[in-house]
């Protein structure tokens, strides 16, 4: 017996932070995002920040999660691929990210095997992100 998949709903991801303010500000200044919600857990020691670009209740959001006694930085393991964002001006938004000094890994064109025009950037610590132009 297979479950009903109309009642599932994909919620959030979440990634490990390093340094939280750098990230919660690559995420909201360079790829627009909002930060939906953050909270500190003191008896855990670590603070959990949701952002994305629609309500929770409706749209999946990015989980960051700061453990304040983290040390050095995660590794990312060979698991992890990306996280996905379209944008509408890939080139602009690369020009721009890279004027501020966020890492372009892969300059925007065409992809090799297809017509989509993507992108890859990197966050704070080193998450792949894809940018995929949309209109």
């Amino acid at each position: 017996m297979s479950m009903d998949s109309g009642k599932f709903r994909l919620l959030h991801t979440m990634i490990r932070v390093l340094d939280l303010d750098k990230s919660l500000d690559f995420y909201t200044r360079h790829l627009g995002m909002t930060l939906m919600r953050k909270t500190d857990f003191p008896g855990g020691k670590f603070t959990l920040a949701f952002v994305g670009y629609g309500d929770e209740s409706s749209d999946a959001v990015i989980e960051l999660t700061h453990n304040w006694d983290q040390a050095e930085p995660y590794e990312m393991g060979s698991g992890f691929g990306h996280l996905a964002v379209a944008v509408p001006d890939i080139y602009g938004a690369c020009n721009t990210m890279r004027d501020e000094g966020v890492t372009i890994s892969r300059e925007p064109g065409p992809m090799m095997h297809g017509k989509s025009v993507i992108a890859f950037i990197e966050d704070p610590d080193g998450y792949k992100i894809e940018l995929i132009e949309r209109s």
